[in-house]
């Protein structure tokens, strides 16, 4: 996801969104460890950094407010 559109989300949308990024990272995490079938190894750091991301602009927002 673009930061442009993360940015345009609203705090409980981005609540949301941080939510499902960790579930994700974890089935990427253990379809990695576990069972080993995951190809793209690369696509963790990805959405290890997406989850930062949404974070950073949802912590931004709630300075904002």
């Amino acid at each position: 996801m673009k930061l442009q559109e993360i940015k345009e989300k609203t705090i409980d949308e981005l609540k949301d969104l941080a939510l499902e990024g960790k579930k994700e990272l974890f089935n990427l995490k253990m379809s990695h460890n576990k069972l080993k079938q995951l190809e793209n190894t690369a696509s963790i750091k990805n959405k290890k950094r997406e989850i930062a991301r949404i974070k950073t602009v949802l912590r931004q927002k709630e300075l904002q407010a």
